[in-house]
């Protein structure tokens, strides 16, 4: 397993550099981000996207499942100048009411929209968070890309190196993780990606129907936390690959999106 899935600091820290390079000026682009803007991160983890929002001066709320990030993310921010314009909810979202964390200026979901289960619900149970003209930033992988299947985690070295083979059929898939020695807890964690990961097609078909309106969006052949991760370069993806349904999720990294609601 990679040191960055060991050591959650190195991903912490991985996640400001991303944030602060790429994602905030992506959003600038559409809407000032400010002391006056009031941000929610669902799938928050130790909440590393939140920290370039807060030395911004942003009330910022982050949201997960994880009691130990959520207390690890806690941990972090203790020693923060503007600690008290943080907070943490170790919680389910659908547990989470308006009148508890009020509505947001921005919304923010990184790498996370392809872990959730019935994406349908989930996108149009998030509408009652946003406030009016606020936004929902999305960044994710493409389910068919070399590592849709977030293989990168196992701990074999070939297993966490080898592209594409999460798209083989699931007892295949799944047998070739045992053959690798996964344990079995990390198998059925993998496999269940299998079931919620997303392709561009999709996502876009939910939004349609959830009637929102796409302010922005930017694939990327090479993902901007990779300069992070790997020291390469990001790279956005050829004009012509993206215009190419379903063959384009095969060889896009990486999806920047930025949504809004349209005023009746």
């Amino acid at each position: 397993m990679q040191v960055r899935h060991k050591d959650r600091q190195v991903y912490f820290k991985e996640q400001i550099f991303t944030t602060n390079k790429y994602v905030i000026p992506f959003l600038e682009k559409h809407m000032t981000v400010n002391s006056n803007t009031r941000i929610l991160e669902i799938g928050c983890g130790e909440g590393g996207n939140l920290e370039p929002f807060l030395d911004l001066g942003c009330q910022v709320v982050g949201v997960d499942l994880s009691e130990g990030k959520i207390n690890k993310g806690k941990a972090y921010y203790e020693i923060h100048e503007k600690k008290d314009n943080i907070q943490f909810l170790f919680r389910d979202i659908y547990e989470v009411g308006v009148d508890e964390i009020g509505t947001f200026d921005l919304i923010i979901m990184r790498d996370v929209i392809e872990h959730i289960h019935n994406q349908e619900k989930f996108m149009g149970y998030l509408k009652k968070f946003v406030s009016k003209s606020g936004k929902i930033f999305f960044g994710f992988p493409p389910w068919q890309m070399p590592f849709g299947g977030h293989q990168q985690i196992c701990q074999n070295k070939i297993a966490s190196k080898l592209p594409y083979y999460h798209l083989l059929p699931r007892p295949i898939y799944a047998r070739m993780l045992k053959m690798f020695g996964e344990p079995a807890n990390r198998i059925e964690a993998l496999i269940e990606i299998k079931d919620t990961g997303i392709s561009i097609e999709r996502f876009e078909r939910i939004l349609k129907k959830e009637n929102y309106k796409v302010d922005e969006k930017m694939p990327f052949l090479i993902n901007p936390n990779y300069e992070a991760k790997f020291n390469l370069t990001p790279r956005k993806q050829f004009p012509l690959i993206s215009a190419i349904p379903y063959f384009r999720n095969f060889l896009t990294t990486c999806c920047y999106y930025l949504i809004s609601i349209p005023e009746n």
